[in-house]
């Protein structure tokens, strides 16, 4: 069987409503609640045949947002300026803007409305 290494990503949220409106708004994709035992969680939607892993908002005891250096999860974006452009009115707070990596393309990072450290990547 092959398979990404990347295979679910799951993003801490102290307030799971202003967390999935926050990423609802910036890239404008629904999140489904997802009813699990001890936890509340949001997730998104995977195409199966798209390349890529899914992942999910999660609310629960313990697990804690941060921005602290660590673990980096990237957003792919084809443009990542539009999603960027809508952090801010979201509730979060851009901490890189568009910055090139050469020919790999380029990132940006910001802190949601949780507390986050979420990154973006386009390679154009």
């Amino acid at each position: 069987m092959k398979y990404n290494p990347v295979g679910w990503f799951e993003i801490p949220a102290l307030d799971m409503q202003r967390a999935k409106t926050f990423y609802e708004a910036v890239f404008q994709r629904k999140l489904s609640d997802l009813d699990m035992p001890g936890m509340e969680m949001a997730v998104w939607d995977m195409d199966q045949s798209a390349t890529g892993s899914s992942g999910a908002l999660v609310k629960m005891d313990g697990l804690r947002p941060s921005a602290s250096p660590g673990l980096m999860v990237y957003f792919s974006c084809e443009d990542l300026e539009i999603e960027l452009g809508r952090v801010v009115d979201a509730g979060g707070e851009v901490i890189m803007p568009k910055t090139s990596i050469g020919e790999h393309g380029f990132v940006a990072s910001f802190l949601d409305s949780e507390g986050n450290l979420i990154s973006l990547h386009t390679g154009a």
